[in-house]
Protein backbone atom coordinates (compact mmCIF):
# COMPACT_ATOMS: atom_id res chain seq x y z
CA UNK A 1 0.00 0.00 0.00
CA UNK A 2 1.49 3.61 -0.94
CA UNK A 3 0.89 6.38 0.96
CA UNK A 4 0.88 10.38 0.57
CA UNK A 5 1.41 12.21 3.88
CA UNK A 6 0.49 15.94 3.65
CA UNK A 7 0.96 18.00 6.62
CA UNK A 8 -0.57 21.74 6.41
CA UNK A 9 0.47 24.84 8.22
CA UNK A 10 2.41 27.87 7.79
CA UNK A 11 3.99 27.52 11.14
CA UNK A 12 5.64 24.31 9.78
CA UNK A 13 6.94 26.09 7.13
CA UNK A 14 8.09 28.93 8.81
CA UNK A 15 10.07 26.73 11.03
CA UNK A 16 8.02 27.23 14.02
CA UNK A 17 6.60 24.04 14.51
CA UNK A 18 8.60 21.08 14.46
CA UNK A 19 6.91 18.92 11.81
CA UNK A 20 7.14 15.25 13.97
CA UNK A 21 3.58 14.14 12.93
CA UNK A 22 4.94 13.01 9.32
CA UNK A 23 7.86 11.14 11.06
CA UNK A 24 5.69 9.44 13.75
CA UNK A 25 3.12 8.86 10.52
CA UNK A 26 5.89 7.54 8.53
CA UNK A 27 6.79 4.90 11.39
CA UNK A 28 3.81 3.70 12.48
CA UNK A 29 2.04 2.77 8.61
CA UNK A 30 5.59 1.19 7.96
CA UNK A 31 5.00 -0.79 10.49
CA UNK A 32 2.18 -2.24 9.33
CA UNK A 33 3.57 -2.63 5.81
CA UNK A 34 2.30 0.49 4.49
CA UNK A 35 4.57 2.28 2.35
CA UNK A 36 5.01 6.64 2.97
CA UNK A 37 6.48 7.37 -0.59
CA UNK A 38 5.53 11.40 -0.60
CA UNK A 39 5.64 13.91 2.21
CA UNK A 40 4.77 17.48 1.28
CA UNK A 41 3.89 20.26 3.34
CA UNK A 42 1.42 22.91 2.31
CA UNK A 43 0.62 26.89 3.82
CA UNK A 44 -2.73 27.40 4.90
CA UNK A 45 -4.29 27.91 1.76
CA UNK A 46 -6.92 26.08 0.20
CA UNK A 47 -6.14 26.08 -3.51
CA UNK A 48 -2.78 24.52 -2.50
CA UNK A 49 -4.36 21.89 0.12
CA UNK A 50 -7.18 20.60 -2.78
CA UNK A 51 -4.19 20.62 -5.57
CA UNK A 52 -2.07 18.25 -3.16
CA UNK A 53 -5.14 16.04 -2.46
CA UNK A 54 -6.23 16.02 -5.84
CA UNK A 55 -3.08 14.81 -7.16
CA UNK A 56 -1.84 12.50 -4.30
CA UNK A 57 -5.34 10.64 -4.92
CA UNK A 58 -4.40 10.11 -8.49
CA UNK A 59 -1.26 8.62 -7.84
CA UNK A 60 -1.53 6.23 -4.30
CA UNK A 61 -3.38 4.47 -2.61
CA UNK A 62 -4.22 6.26 0.26
CA UNK A 63 -4.09 10.09 1.66
CA UNK A 64 -3.59 11.70 4.96
CA UNK A 65 -3.93 15.08 5.64
CA UNK A 66 -2.96 16.56 9.21
CA UNK A 67 -3.40 20.25 10.58
CA UNK A 68 -5.63 23.01 9.84
CA UNK A 69 -9.18 21.45 11.23
CA UNK A 70 -11.31 22.64 13.31
CA UNK A 71 -13.15 26.22 13.26
CA UNK A 72 -10.99 29.36 13.35
CA UNK A 73 -9.72 31.20 10.26
CA UNK A 74 -6.97 29.42 9.18
CA UNK A 75 -7.92 26.35 9.71
CA UNK A 76 -9.00 25.56 5.81
CA UNK A 77 -8.19 21.88 5.49
CA UNK A 78 -11.53 20.64 5.21
CA UNK A 79 -12.65 23.27 2.89
CA UNK A 80 -9.17 22.23 0.67
CA UNK A 81 -9.68 18.55 0.75
CA UNK A 82 -13.85 19.51 -0.10
CA UNK A 83 -12.65 21.27 -2.91
CA UNK A 84 -10.13 18.47 -4.05
CA UNK A 85 -13.18 16.29 -4.36
CA UNK A 86 -15.94 18.91 -5.97
CA UNK A 87 -17.97 18.82 -2.83
CA UNK A 88 -19.92 21.25 -0.26
CA UNK A 89 -18.97 21.38 3.74
CA UNK A 90 -21.62 20.93 5.79
CA UNK A 91 -22.67 20.47 8.97
CA UNK A 92 -22.42 16.75 9.58
CA UNK A 93 -24.95 14.99 12.30
CA UNK A 94 -22.66 13.01 13.12
CA UNK A 95 -19.66 15.12 14.58
CA UNK A 96 -22.89 16.80 16.22
CA UNK A 97 -24.11 13.91 18.03
CA UNK A 98 -20.79 12.75 19.49
CA UNK A 99 -19.62 16.22 20.38
CA UNK A 100 -23.18 16.24 22.53
CA UNK A 101 -22.49 12.71 24.06
CA UNK A 102 -18.91 12.50 24.77
CA UNK A 103 -17.41 15.96 25.04
CA UNK A 104 -17.59 18.61 28.02
CA UNK A 105 -19.92 20.63 26.51
CA UNK A 106 -22.39 20.56 24.11
CA UNK A 107 -22.20 21.75 20.20
CA UNK A 108 -24.05 24.75 20.74
CA UNK A 109 -21.87 25.83 22.59
CA UNK A 110 -19.06 25.42 19.95
CA UNK A 111 -17.74 28.02 17.39
CA UNK A 112 -19.88 27.58 14.14
CA UNK A 113 -18.17 25.00 11.91
CA UNK A 114 -16.34 22.54 14.69
CA UNK A 115 -18.90 20.08 12.98
CA UNK A 116 -18.48 21.28 9.27
CA UNK A 117 -17.15 17.95 7.66
CA UNK A 118 -17.17 17.60 3.31
CA UNK A 119 -20.72 15.97 1.79
CA UNK A 120 -20.66 12.31 1.88
CA UNK A 121 -17.41 11.99 4.51
CA UNK A 122 -17.06 9.55 7.35
CA UNK A 123 -16.63 10.92 10.52
CA UNK A 124 -13.70 10.47 12.91
CA UNK A 125 -14.22 11.23 16.35
CA UNK A 126 -11.40 12.58 18.21
CA UNK A 127 -10.97 11.41 21.62
CA UNK A 128 -8.17 13.76 22.72
CA UNK A 129 -9.79 17.19 21.31
CA UNK A 130 -12.93 18.83 19.89
CA UNK A 131 -12.89 19.07 16.10
CA UNK A 132 -13.71 15.96 14.35
CA UNK A 133 -11.40 13.85 11.28
CA UNK A 134 -12.76 12.72 8.26
CA UNK A 135 -12.80 9.80 5.79
CA UNK A 136 -13.77 10.37 2.06
CA UNK A 137 -13.53 8.05 -0.48
CA UNK A 138 -12.56 4.34 0.08
CA UNK A 139 -14.76 1.09 0.01
CA UNK A 140 -17.39 2.56 2.45
CA UNK A 141 -17.79 5.87 -0.37
CA UNK A 142 -19.16 6.42 -3.47
CA UNK A 143 -15.92 8.81 -3.94
CA UNK A 144 -13.69 5.61 -4.13
CA UNK A 145 -14.03 5.18 -7.85
CA UNK A 146 -12.64 8.83 -8.49
CA UNK A 147 -9.60 7.88 -6.53
CA UNK A 148 -7.93 7.40 -3.03
CA UNK A 149 -9.56 7.38 0.11
CA UNK A 150 -8.36 11.16 2.06
CA UNK A 151 -7.82 10.67 6.08
CA UNK A 152 -8.16 14.04 7.58
CA UNK A 153 -6.44 14.31 10.79
CA UNK A 154 -5.90 16.99 13.30
CA UNK A 155 -2.60 18.59 13.71
CA UNK A 156 -2.35 18.30 17.46
CA UNK A 157 0.16 15.15 17.55
CA UNK A 158 -2.00 13.83 20.50
CA UNK A 159 -5.11 14.16 18.65
CA UNK A 160 -3.61 13.06 16.06
CA UNK A 161 -2.03 10.23 17.17
CA UNK A 162 -5.46 8.93 18.64
CA UNK A 163 -7.56 9.21 15.46
CA UNK A 164 -4.82 7.71 13.37
CA UNK A 165 -5.32 4.56 15.80
CA UNK A 166 -8.87 4.08 14.76
CA UNK A 167 -8.20 4.11 11.64
CA UNK A 168 -4.91 1.94 11.41
CA UNK A 169 -6.45 -1.22 10.42
CA UNK A 170 -7.29 0.31 6.92
CA UNK A 171 -3.21 0.45 6.55
CA UNK A 172 -1.44 -3.09 5.54
CA UNK A 173 0.81 -4.34 2.99
CA UNK A 174 3.88 -6.91 2.98
CA UNK A 175 5.56 -6.60 6.16
CA UNK A 176 9.41 -6.15 5.98
CA UNK A 177 12.01 -7.32 7.61
CA UNK A 178 15.09 -4.47 8.50
CA UNK A 179 18.69 -5.00 9.14
CA UNK A 180 21.26 -2.19 9.81
CA UNK A 181 25.00 -2.02 9.87
CA UNK A 182 26.82 0.75 10.42
CA UNK A 183 30.84 1.00 9.22
CA UNK A 184 33.14 3.88 9.88
CA UNK A 185 34.21 3.84 5.62
CA UNK A 186 33.23 6.60 3.86
CA UNK A 187 29.82 6.51 1.52
CA UNK A 188 31.82 6.96 -1.48
CA UNK A 189 33.95 3.83 -0.86
CA UNK A 190 30.49 1.93 -0.24
CA UNK A 191 29.18 2.67 -3.65
CA UNK A 192 29.90 -0.57 -5.71
CA UNK A 193 28.72 -2.50 -3.01
CA UNK A 194 24.97 -0.80 -2.68
CA UNK A 195 25.49 -1.71 -6.80
CA UNK A 196 26.39 -4.78 -6.37
CA UNK A 197 23.53 -5.92 -3.61
CA UNK A 198 20.98 -4.42 -5.44
CA UNK A 199 21.18 -7.07 -8.21
CA UNK A 200 22.61 -9.71 -6.24
CA UNK A 201 19.56 -9.47 -3.40
CA UNK A 202 15.89 -9.22 -3.38
CA UNK A 203 16.39 -6.07 -1.45
CA UNK A 204 16.20 -2.17 -0.68
CA UNK A 205 19.67 -0.58 0.62
CA UNK A 206 20.05 2.72 1.70
CA UNK A 207 22.65 4.65 3.38
CA UNK A 208 22.66 7.52 6.17
CA UNK A 209 25.89 9.67 6.68
CA UNK A 210 27.06 10.52 9.96
CA UNK A 211 29.80 10.13 12.38
CA UNK A 212 29.67 6.24 10.87
CA UNK A 213 27.31 5.54 8.10
CA UNK A 214 24.32 3.82 8.50
CA UNK A 215 23.47 0.99 5.91
CA UNK A 216 19.72 0.03 6.12
CA UNK A 217 18.99 -3.45 4.26
CA UNK A 218 14.95 -4.03 4.29
CA UNK A 219 13.16 -6.72 2.30
CA UNK A 220 10.21 -8.60 2.50
CA UNK A 221 11.76 -12.40 2.65
CA UNK A 222 13.52 -12.37 6.34
CA UNK A 223 15.87 -15.27 4.86
CA UNK A 224 16.65 -13.00 1.94
CA UNK A 225 17.90 -9.54 4.16
CA UNK A 226 19.82 -11.56 6.64
CA UNK A 227 21.97 -12.87 3.51
CA UNK A 228 22.13 -9.57 2.02
CA UNK A 229 23.41 -8.01 5.36
CA UNK A 230 25.92 -10.61 5.91
CA UNK A 231 27.31 -10.55 2.30
CA UNK A 232 27.28 -7.06 3.53
CA UNK A 233 29.11 -7.48 6.70
CA UNK A 234 31.58 -9.60 5.08
CA UNK A 235 32.69 -6.46 2.59
CA UNK A 236 32.12 -4.00 5.39
CA UNK A 237 34.87 -5.60 7.47
CA UNK A 238 37.45 -6.52 5.20
CA UNK A 239 37.58 -2.65 4.34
Amino acid sequence: MRVAVITVGDELLAGDTVNTNAAWLGRRLHGRGARVERVVTVPDRIEDVATEVREARAAYDAVIVTGGIGPTHDDVTMDGVAAALGVPVERHPGAVAWIDEHGEYSHDDLVDGTAHLPAGARMLPNPEGVAPGAVLGGRKDSLAEDGAPVYVLPGVPTEMKAMFEAVAGEFSGAERTRAVIETPAPESALIEHFEAARERFAVTVGSYPGERVRIKIEGENEAEVERAAAWFRERVEKR
